[in-house]
């Protein structure tokens, strides 16, 4: 099993069609940093507590505003001009190189919000992605090929 939890998001969002989930989530509102989470504890067995869920959306939401937001926002932007300029593409580059570590600072920040809960709790762990889904995303077909690639992932370390 995976304990930190960037090395569980880079093997999961290595698995066929996570990608493409993750965009789609993501195009949805939906946080991917605070979804590959929710399938990190899920696989743990982190029983899904109001307050948990409260306390990882206070972690993930001012820093996706903040840091993610402006970084993914520039390099769209720079996406088209970037294709005829290559300096500009170096910088764009630079820009997507900044926006993976911001990504992973939050996963980190993530992981240390919930590193004092249980894992393998005696209670029902409940469902994760849906407590941390976005209400239009709840029902979407990417959220079940992220639930279903999650759970591959967890057979496989398991030895299912």
């Amino acid at each position: 099993m995976y304990t930190d939890l960037w090395n569980y998001a880079l093997a999961l969002y290595a698995k066929p069609g996570v990608e493409a989930a993750c965009l789609d989530l993501q195009a949805q509102g939906g946080d991917v940093c605070l979804l590959l989470c929710a399938t990190w504890l899920q696989a743990r067995g982190v029983a899904v507590l109001d307050q948990r869920a409260q306390a990882l959306r206070e972690v993930a939401e001012p820093w996706q505003r903040e840091v993610v937001a402006p970084l993914r926002s520039l390099r769209q932007q720079w996406r088209a001009a970037a294709q005829g300029d290559a300096q500009l593409m170096v910088l764009r580059e630079h820009v997507k190189g900044l926006e993976l570590q911001a990504e992973k600072a939050l996963l980190e920040r993530l992981q240390d919000c919930a590193r004092q809960w249980p894992a393998d709790a005696h209670e029902p762990a409940g469902d994760w992605l849906a407590r941390l889904a976005p209400d239009q995303a709840r029902h979407h077909d990417a959220l079940d090929g992220l639930r279903v690639a999650a759970t591959a992932l967890q057979d496989a370390e398991d030895g299912v």
